[in-house]
């Protein structure tokens, strides 16, 4: 995270640099104003994210169908399975229709299930970040500061940032690996 953060500063300071240089007032606000709260929201969903994947590992909350992936790739709705082919040509469809049932009972997920699981999207960095966004839109748009492609680009450019660090750090890891 400390490499993503550093990147992110970095081109912050030259993306300013450059605005600087080339554009106005406006097109350095409308640039700043986009890249912090676009960083904003990409931190705190890779932070909320990486804290809910932690937490259920702690609690080892890892679903396991015994099927391996390649056959979760090849047949993820479970179409092809040869032992339910044999079974299912002795069932009648009600007995079909009650197994179907029970099935999706099985794996529906209660209201306080699923709330586990948003817990990521209520991070309270990602909605600081969201925050800042749409004030920071209207701040610039009331003053008239706002440059649309420049707004824009600046969106842009910390997803491409993290992408990018992320990716390297990736394939050192898999050369590490080898």
């Amino acid at each position: 995270m400390k490499k993503v953060l550093f990147r992110l500063l970095l081109v912050d300071l030259l993306f300013l640099i450059v605005l600087y240089i080339i554009g106005d007032k406006s097109w350095l606000m409308s640039g700043e104003i986009g890249f912090i709260s676009a960083s904003l929201i990409i931190l705190g969903s890779i932070s909320s994210y990486r804290s809910m994947v932690e937490h259920r590992l702690a609690l080892e909350v890892v679903p396991d169908d015994g099927r391996d992936t390649l056959s979760k790739i090849e047949d993820p709705y479970e179409l092809f399975d040869e032992e339910d082919e044999v079974e299912s040509d002795k069932k009648t469809l009600q007995e079909v229709v009650k197994e179907e049932r029970q099935r999706l009972k099985k794996n529906r997920r209660t209201f306080w299930e699923a709330t586990k699981d948003s817990k990521a999207s209520f991070s309270l960095l990602r909605m600081v970040g969201y925050l800042f966004l749409v004030l920071g839109f209207f701040y610039l748009n009331n003053n008239h500061f706002l440059s649309i492609g420049i707004y824009l680009i600046a969106l842009f450019i910390p997803s491409l940032t993290i992408i990018s660090v992320l990716m390297m750090e990736n394939n050192r890891t898999l050369i590490d690996l080898d």
